[in-house]
C-alpha cells in the first residue's frame, strides 16, 4: 500500500484517523554526543502524510495534532510513529509535515535518480547504493575511478535535461506486469507486498522506488556535482547537492571568500597565490625559530653548567620550546650526577616535561613526578619525558626532588 506522503508528495496537511498507540523507545544521540534512550509511543495512522525511511532516503519529521513525531520507520504495510506524547486510537488528527526537509529530501532523492540515469547512459557507469546525508549526498558507482571530464559531462547533461522542464510522475505496477522487466531497480524488500511502484523521468528514466519526488525536474533547480574519490572494493563516490542545498553551498562559499579577502587583502582571484606565500613565509619563520631555538637551548645549557647554584637539583621552565629544546638542554648538560628538571607550557596550565639524572634516581622519582604533574610519559636510561596536566605543581616536583638528594646524601 502507497502511503499518502508517496501518492501526493507535495501535500504539507493531512487529516487521517489513529489506528493504535503502543510503549516504544528511541535510541538517539544526545547533544554531547553519547547515546540516549527515549521512552514514548509507536503511533499507527491509518495513512500518512510523514514518509518513514527506506530506499536511501530518511525519514520525515513532523506533527500529529502539534505533537512532535521523532522517528517514522516503516513495519511491513504500515508506519509507526514515534511521539513522546500518548494519542488514542480511533481518535481522528491532522498530520503536518516539516516542508523545508520533505522538499530538500525530494530535490536530492531525484537528483539521485537522475544523476544515476545519466551517468549509465553517458558511461555505461551503474548505481550501486547511494546515501542522502544531512549536508551533501554520495552516489557509489561500480567502477574503480570516474575521470573529472565524465563528472563535468554528467554535470552538464543533468542540468540541461532540469532546463528542459522534464516530467516526473510515478505508477504502480503489478508484479507479473511486462513493463517490470523495463524498469530499473536492485530489488525489493523482503517483506515488500502489492503493486510495485515506479518513478519514471520523461525519456530519462524509469526506476523502482518508494521515496519521495519532485513532479517535474525544474524543481531540482540546479544540480552542482562537488567531485568523486576512490570508495570500497573498486568502487567510486560521486558527491552532489541538488537545489537548496546548492543556495545554501553558494552562500557559505562566498562567506568564506569575503572573509578571506578581507584577511588576505586581496581579490578572489588571487587568493590561492597569497595563501601559497604565507604557507613559504611560516616554513622560512619556523625553520629560523627552531634554529634560534636550538642555539638558545645550548646557551641555557652553558649557563646552567657554569652557574655557582650547579649541582644537586637544576630546575627550569620556559613558556615557550619543546621536546627538542628541553632534549638539548639535557645532551649538552650531561647530567650524570644531577637531576635536571625541565618544563615548558603554560604557567598553570598544560605543558611538557623531562626528568633526567642518574638512572636509578630518575627510574625510582619518573613515576611519582608524571604523578604529581596529573600528567603520563615515558623513557629510559636516566631520561623520562611526558605530558603534564598540572605545572601550577612544579614546586612540589621540586620539592619531591630535593627530598631524595637529601636522603641520598644523608645515607652516603
Amino acid at each position: 500500500m502507497a502511503f499518502q506522503c508517496q501518492r501526493d508528495s507535495y501535500a504539507r496537511e493531512f487529516t487521517t484517523t489513529v489506528v493504535s498507540c503502543s510503549p516504544a523507545e528511541l535510541q538517539t544521540e544526545g547533544s554531547n554526543g553519547k547515546k540516549e534512550v527515549l521512552s514514548g509511543f509507536h503511533v499507527v495512522l491509518e495513512d500518512t502524510l510523514l514518509f518513514p525511511e527506506g530506499g536511501g532516503q530518511p525519514d520525515d519529521r513532523g506533527t500529529i495534532n502539534d505533537i512532535s513525531v521523532l522517528r517514522v520507520t516503516r513495519r511491513g504495510a504500515q508506519a509507526d510513529h514515534f511521539t513522546q506524547t500518548p494519542l488514542t486510537p480511533g481518535t481522528e488528527v491532522q498530520v503536518r509535515v516539516d516542508w523545508e526537509r520533505r522538499f530538500d529530501h525530494m530535490q536530492q532523492h531525484s537528483g539521485q535518480h537522475l544523476i544515476t540515469a545519466v551517468a549509465d547512459h553517458l558511461f555505461g557507469l551503474k548505481t550501486t547504493s547511494w546515501e542522502l546525508g544531512r549536508l551533501r549526498s554520495v552516489i557509489e558507482l561500480d567502477s574503480p575511478s570516474v575521470t573529472a571530464e565524465q563528472v563535468a559531462a554528467i554535470e552538464q547533461s543533468v542540468n540541461e535535461k532540469i532546463r528542459d522542464r522534464l516530467p516526473v510522475y510515478v505508477r504502480e505496477l503489478s508484479l507479473d506486469d511486462p513493463g517490470v522487466e523495463q524498469v530499473r531497480g536492485r530489488g525489493l524488500p523482503d517483506d515488500h507486498a502489492g503493486p510495485i511502484r515506479v518513478v519514471t523521468i520523461e525519456s530519462v528514466d524509469s526506476n523502482m522506488c518508494c521515496g519521495t519526488h519532485v513532479s517535474n525536474l525544474s524543481d531540482l533547480q540546479v544540480i552542482k556535482i562537488l567531485g568523486s574519490e576512490k570508495g570500497k572494493k573498486n568502487k567510486t563516490n560521486v558527491t552532489f547537492l541538488a537545489g537548496n542545498r546548492v543556495l545554501k553551498w553558494m552562500e557559505k562559499s562566498h562567506s568564506t571568500e569575503k572573509a578571506l579577502t578581507a584577511l588576505l587583502k586581496c581579490g578572489a582571484e588571487d587568493h590561492v597565490e597569497a595563501v601559497k606565500k604565507l604557507q613559504n613565509s611560516s616554513k622560512i619563520l619556523q625553520k629560523n625559530n627552531l634554529n634560534l631555538l636550538r642555539d638558545l637551548a645550548v646557551h641555557i645549557a652553558h649557563s646552567l653548567r657554569n652557574s655557582p647554584d650547579w649541582g644537586g637539583v637544576v630546575t627550569l621552565h620556559r613558556k615557550e620550546g619543546d621536546s627538542e629544546f628541553m632534549n638539548i638542554i639535557a645532551n649538552e648538560i650531561g647530567s650524570e650526577e644531577t637531576l635536571l628538571f625541565l618544563t615548558v607550557g603554560e604557567e598553570k596550565g598544560a605543558g611538557l616535561f623531562l626528568l633526567a639524572g642518574p638512572a636509578e634516581a630518575v627510574e625510582t622519582l619518573a613515576p611519582r613526578v608524571a604523578e604529581v604533574l596529573e600528567g603520563k610519559g615515558a623513557g629510559k636510561k636516566g631520561r623520562f619525558q611526558g605530558k603534564a596536566t598540572k605545572m601550577s605543581r612544579r614546586a612540589e616536583v621540586q620539592a619531591l626532588l630535593q627530598d631524595y638528594v637529601s636522603t641520598q646524601s644523608a645515607e652516603e
